[in-house]
């Protein structure tokens, strides 16, 4: 489970200068490729820097979580699978560097080698390598994988293996994958990332239903036990083949590893105080700022820690639904965007610890934030003159500035304009369509009480122009299944943001995500230019037209309105009982905790 801390400034200026030299070639060392450039660490390299090799073995550790679980297969859109399962007992055939933007290492594949043109990859799997119950991890079992996955598992899946051509098996433990026309330069390295599952177990099952049929994988971890919704438990496998590589020294130290559910943050935070876990990740300020004096803190047992993110912000939102008709309507999106009054809500509910998130890609050189637009922005862009506004192309999108105090007269009658144009009026303090007589009223769904009572926050804002908004909590299983199938007007979400963008954007926003269940693309977008730009961020051969096609994509984004940025936290903050170890040496990405240790 892992938990975010940047490296010390004087590493990422040695290593980020590298992750763009070039787009050119691939990596000439066989036992890593890299998008960007070379890999930092070279062949005969023993062990990450974020690391510990001397770390000692042993011991348990329980992590939180929320809500609850149905399914054991993570790799499918029907039910919620148990955390933890990618991460502990299914094994990719490279594993990533975290040091990196995107660079991967052997792992199940031994030797990897891609075309200068990145049109075909080949994999050497590790004679060595195995699945839990000792059956060797062989070449039909990666084929297996790739069609399994692309035929019966997430839509993601689909789109990126979809790109493989043929296959061929140049030898008995090598495998190469040819592309079709239309793949792109990022291809490979999803491929070296695929999960690989034992074909002898999984065909026999009914692959794209949830259910509680035990995973079995290569990973360093099998399934101990479990309560459905409630517990599941990993225990460390002695006999794990992979325990002497590079990539896994200094991980994986923990004997017992158990994740604990919990009905929601309150009764999960509460549970941490009375030593239940051992591991809390937070991002409530208020509870940050007030609620970390229990005993255990006095007393030395569990310790607070803040750390600054050397990662792009991301993105949580407050999320349209375009699918539905109220919400089609640009205007009434963008006069939604403007009754959001962050600053009242950051002081009033987050004691001022949050900042405005103005970009995908805040905090990073890929944001368009406060830069007017590159010569090869305007160029990419060209084809499509109306798909960013002209105050984005200048300058990027700049959040409507709230009142402290909570009046915010400006941005309230710059929404009644919109709503104005778009068809709406106000009739006795109700927003009203023009042509239909009928209110303009909105849902959004929730299922936590923080969102809950933001939801509710931002309702009362938009009942002093009229607007009715409605606040549904669901339990969690019917969230996911409502969001899977976008059954929802408005919801909240957050997206990841990597310093190394590439297919998984097709995936959040991409016009061919907007009608099959269980993308990302929440809010249904199907705009060509956002298309076109994550097309030329995954052809893009150079550093320069790499950022500008992130950056227009990111313009054309905000300029659509299907959602309101939020906020996020300038810093992570995590407390940790005391027997949990970290390296002293995060990685690019933040900590990791495959990398932790007990001591008693």
């Amino acid at each position: 489970m892992p938990f975010s801390r940047p490296l010390i400034c004087l590493a990422l200026a040695v290593i980020l200068p590298s992750l763009f030299a070039t787009f050119a070639g691939p990596a000439k060392a066989d036992h890593a490729i890299a998008m960007h450039g070379d890999p930092l660490y070279p062949d005969g390299f023993t062990h990450f820097s974020y690391a510990n090799p001397s770390a000692p073995k042993g011991g348990s550790i329980t992590y939180g979580a929320t809500g609850s679980f149905d399914s054991f297969n993570p790799f499918i859109v029907r039910g919620t699978s148990a955390i933890g399962l990618r991460e502990h007992v299914f094994e990719s055939l490279l594993a990533r560097g975290y040091d990196e933007a995107f660079t991967l290492y052997a792992l199940l594949a031994e030797k990897v080698e891609m075309a200068d043109d990145r049109s075909w990859i080949s994999f050497t799997l590790n004679p060595k390598a195995h699945f839990s119950d000792g059956t060797p991890v062989t070449v039909d079992d990666v084929i297996y994988s790739l069609e399994t996955l692309r035929d019966k598992g997430r839509p993601n899946y689909k789109t990126y293996y979809s790109k493989v051509e043929r296959i061929e098996r140049p030898a008995p433990r090598t495998v190469k994958f040819i592309f079709t026309p239309d793949g792109d330069r990022e291809i490979p390295l999803i491929l070296g990332l695929m999960p690989i599952v034992p074909k002898h177990i999984y065909e026999s099952r009914n692959f794209d239903q949830s259910g509680f049929d035990m995973a079995i994988g290569s990973g360093p971890y099998v399934v101990d036990g479990f309560a459905p919704g409630a517990r599941v438990v990993y225990r460390r496998d002695e006999n794990y083949w992979g325990s002497a590589l590079p990539v896994n020294s200094g991980h994986n130290n923990i004997d017992r590893i158990t994740y604990e559910y919990f009905r929601d943050a309150n009764a999960s935070f509460e549970a941490f105080k009375a030593g239940l876990y051992h591991a809390r990740p937070e991002d409530d300020p208020g509870r940050w700022t007030n609620s970390y004096d229990f005993p255990a803190v006095r007393q030395g047992k569990v310790r607070k820690e803040i750390f600054k993110s050397g990662m792009p912000s991301g993105m949580r939102a407050l999320v349209f639904n375009t699918r539905k008709s109220a919400l089609a309507d640009i205007k009434v999106r963008q006069a939604l965007v403007q009754l959001f009054n962050f600053e009242w809500v950051n002081r009033n509910l987050y004691h001022g610890l949050y900042v405005r998130t103005q970009s995908f890609f805040d905090n990073s050189e890929l944001g368009s934030h406060g830069r007017p637009a590159s010569a090869r922005e305007r160029e990419l862009l060209a084809p499509f003159p109306d798909a960013v506004l002209p105050e984005i192309m200048e300058n990027g999108w700049h959040a409507p500035t709230g009142d402290a105090s909570g009046q915010d007269r400006r941005n309230r009658a710059a929404a009644i304009a919109l709503l104005k144009e778009a068809g709406y009026e106000l009739r006795g303090g109700v927003m009203t369509g023009v042509p239909t007589g009928r209110p303009l009223k909105l849902e959004i769904l929730v299922a936590t009480p923080d969102d809950e009572r933001l939801a509710l926050t931002y309702a009362s804002m938009t009942r002093r122009v009229g607007i009715d908004i409605s606040v549904r909590n669901v339990d969690p299983s019917q969230f996911q299944e409502r969001r899977s199938s976008y059954d929802f007007e408005m919801m909240f979400n957050g997206w990841f943001s990597s310093l190394s963008p590439g297919n998984e954007q097709s995936f959040y926003w991409g016009s061919a995500a907007a009608d099959a269940p269980g993308t990302r693309n929440y809010m249904g977008a199907k705009e060509p230019a956002i298309d076109a730009m994550i097309g030329a961020m995954l052809e893009a051969r150079t550093h320069e037209d790499f950022v500008a096609a992130v950056r227009a994509m990111d313009r054309v984004l905000l300029s659509g309105a299907y959602m309101i940025p939020l906020f996020h936290q300038p810093n992570q903050w995590l407390a940790l009982w005391d027997k949990v170890k970290v390296p002293e040496q995060p990685s690019l990405y933040g900590y990791r905790s495959s990398a932790w240790w007990i001591e008693e």
